[in-house]
């Protein structure tokens, strides 16, 4: 039975079909929250909709998006002003890893030396440059929100001090790719923040921790139902919460 009472606070996640994403729409959609599922595939879009809407999520909906299409930006945004005139909740959730296996050496691994310029650029494609498209095609509705919140999924792979720290956890773990595309995110995350101080928008960059996902493997230690848990939270900061920050379930990260 559907009891959750919609709180007119609208969302956009992207790759929300599955994992992390799917956890995060489950958390909103769970306090009100009109949740919209960016999913490449509408199929597999519409099917996680409706495993939402059976975990009683009562406002759910999926949109076909690509976040390496502009021109689905440029959709999306005419959509939600059409429909609603604004965005309160961005979660810019869809990332790529092109060697995920290298996660579950033992021994540590450091791809820098051999990384390829195209696994570079893929990867800064879609962890990256997408995400500053996207957020701007998307900040002016989320301007005209009273509360506009926007999270940056990270990770704590992109921390530079605990990557040069060699008592780390992190230390021997150096996928360069993927932690330097989470570091430039930071970077993006505290950059905007600064320029949207004085507006009630805050930006927050989230470690959602190793989950067991496609892209954290079998190997992780946490279920995918905890994989959502931070970005829920900094969507849904209260006026005092902090902005600029990264996170991992309330807890700040070196950066």
């Amino acid at each position: 039975m559907n009891n959750t009472k919609p709180n007119g606070k609208i969302a956009f996640i992207t790759g929300a079909n599955r994992g992390i994403g799917l956890e995060t729409a489950r958390g909103l959609g769970k306090l009100g929250v009109t949740v919209l599922l960016g999913s490449r595939d509408p199929t597999k879009g519409e099917k996680a909709a409706a495993e939402l809407r059976r975990d009683g999520v009562a406002q759910v909906e999926t949109v076909e998006f690509e976040v390496l299409k502009r021109e689905d930006h440029r959709h999306l945004a005419k959509m939600l002003e059409k429909r609603f005139g604004r965005l309160d909740i961005l979660v810019n959730n869809a990332g790529i890893q092109r060697e995920s296996a290298e996660f579950a050496a033992p021994e540590g691994f450091n791809d820098t030396s051999t990384v390829s310029e195209a696994a570079l650029r893929e990867t800064f494609d879609t962890n990256f440059f997408a995400v500053i498209a996207l957020t701007q095609a998307l900040l002016p509705l989320i301007r005209h929100s009273p509360a506009g919140r926007i999270v940056n999924l990270s990770s704590i792979l992109g921390s530079l001090t605990l990557h040069a720290d060699p008592a780390s956890p992190i230390y021997k773990a150096k996928a360069f790719a993927y932690d330097a595309s989470k570091t430039a995110i930071n970077a993006f995350t505290v950059h905007l923040a600064a320029e949207l101080r004085n507006t009630p928008i805050k930006v927050n960059a989230a470690h959602p921790g190793w989950v067991k996902t496609a892209l954290g493997g079998s190997g992780a230690p946490l279920e995918v139902s905890e994989g959502g848990k931070t970005s829920v939270q900094l969507a849904t900061l209260a006026a005092d919460g902090p902005t600029g920050g990264y996170f991992h379930l309330g807890q700040s990260l070196p950066w």
